[in-house]
């Protein structure tokens, strides 16, 4: 399964722990644990707390188990979230491609050559919004890559690391 919500890159790697402890151990419903992320984290809307907690499980720091989400037990290390972040991020592998290929590029150049990986039902579901969202998700793509090592960027241009 790819995931495909991406929240922006936080400033600092630590913060990805702060965040995943303030998923509770004991699952609660999907309300709750965003309003614990809401709360702990000064999210200023449900909505990024919610990229958050999905985006926690695509990184295996957090799961949904039939009782509702849970903080799994384990420490953030940047190499395996690098690697989780990889194989289960929809659109990453192709950026960093994109990167490894053409490299170095500006945000806007990525996305040109990512734009045909935009998933169809996506783009009909809501034609007005669809490149705009992905805009922002290649951006935010980017800017994880940088967290984790797996891109450099320099003077607004990214090239894989």
């Amino acid at each position: 399964m790819k995931f495909k919500l991406v929240p922006e890159a936080p400033a600092e790697f630590d913060f990805v722990a702060e965040t995943q402890r303030a998923v509770p151990l004991v699952p609660g419903t999907e309300d709750d644990c965003c309003a614990r992320l809401m709360n702990r984290l000064d999210f200023p809307s449900r909505e990024i707390a919610r990229t958050w907690l999905t985006f926690l499980r695509a990184l295996e720091l957090a799961e949904e188990t039939q009782s509702g989400f849970a903080r799994l037990r384990r420490d953030p290390d940047r190499n395996e979230l690098a690697e989780a972040f990889q194989s289960r991020v929809y659109g990453v592998s192709t950026v960093l491609s994109v990167l490894e290929e053409h490299g170095p590029l500006t945000e806007q150049a990525v996305f040109e050559k990512f734009r045909d990986e935009i998933p169809t039902w996506e783009r009909h579901k809501d034609p007005s919004r669809a490149e705009n969202v992905w805009r922002e998700r290649v951006g935010n793509m980017l800017d994880w890559a940088v967290l984790l090592e797996l891109a450099e960027r320099e003077d607004g241009e990214y090239r894989r690391a």
